[in-house]
């Protein structure tokens, strides 16, 4: 009877020790486990890492093949939104879900002269929280040159902030 106890409580303690095992190893696979990152938060963290190289768009629109597939970022004056380049087959870009937009000229100063050689994609849902622009307001646009068509700048901007408006200059 004696053995009998032993050899029980022996098992119960194997048992419980590998219990023990069982439930830390599947604690350290939970803590292991990478968490799901939705797909929004991956677009974002996408973005950020990217790097892009200032430009100058004039230059850009001068020698467009230097700059298909590439990260590129610039400052310029906004002109205003259009349909221009939307829905072009080689370039395609859907007028239902985006919307173009046109810089100035910055090599011509006496007057304003829309940059039309270089085609800017951005999706309607964003321009839409930038429909007060006017002419001549100060931006800074990023985004990925995607096509050369037409012998043209084709570009996503991924990045577009609003750096001052004429109503903010005039109350300075």
């Amino acid at each position: 009877m004696n053995k009998f106890k032993t050899l029980s409580l022996a098992f119960l303690i194997i048992l419980g020790l590998g219990i023990n095992t069982l439930t830390q190893a599947s604690q350290e696979a939970v803590l292991l486990k990478k968490p799901a990152i939705p797909d929004t938060t991956k677009n974002i963290s996408n973005n950020i890492l990217k790097e892009y190289t200032t430009v100058n768009p004039v230059a850009m629109v001068e020698n467009p093949n230097i700059y298909l597939n590439k990260n590129v970022k610039f400052k310029a004056k906004f002109d205003k939104f259009s349909t221009l380049g939307l829905d072009y087959k080689p370039a395609f870009r859907s007028s239902e879900k985006y919307i173009s937009f046109l810089i100035q000229r910055s090599n011509i100063t006496t007057h304003n002269v829309p940059l039309s050689e270089l085609k800017i994609f951005i999706t309607r849902t964003e321009a839409e929280k930038h429909i007060d622009l006017n002419s001549g307001d100060e931006i800074e646009v990023a985004g990925k040159v995607f096509s050369n068509a037409l012998g043209d700048v084709w570009m996503d901007a991924e990045s577009f902030t609003v750096l001052s408006t004429k109503a903010n200059n005039q109350n300075k």
